[in-house]
């Protein structure tokens, strides 16, 4: 979708650092960190929402919070404990409709979050 941001992240048209891509997904590190570790996951695919992301793409799902694990270990924060967000619409706090998850850590968390 040529006027999302996390497409044409994706497509490489607006710079960002990168931390992982393959060919179902890309990571790369929030300019607006909330944590010491903040890293975006996106499917490559475009889909707006959680609710727009039919049951076939279950796997893109499953690759995304592999990825999110593999990055969590890679950065260290694995055993000291990470969180992994996902927003779902305005009111839930998404502000860029392309799915992904927000990998967090660094910090403590606190519950509920808010």
């Amino acid at each position: 979708m040529s006027d999302c941001l996390f497409c044409r992240i994706a497509a490489k048209e607006i710079p960002a650092k990168i931390v992982f891509e393959d060919a179902l997904c890309l990571a790369f590190d929030d300019i607006n960190p909330q944590a010491p570790h903040h890293v975006l996951i996106i499917p490559r695919s475009h889909f707006a929402t959680l609710d727009d992301m039919p049951a076939s793409e279950e796997a893109v799902l499953g690759h995304l919070m592999i990825v999110a694990t593999r990055l969590a270990r890679e950065r260290g924060i694995a055993k000291s404990g990470f969180r992994l967000v996902a927003n779902c619409q305005s009111a839930a706090g998404q502000s860029v409709f392309h799915v992904h998850l927000h990998l967090m850590g660094g910090r403590s968390f606190h519950w509920p979050p808010g």
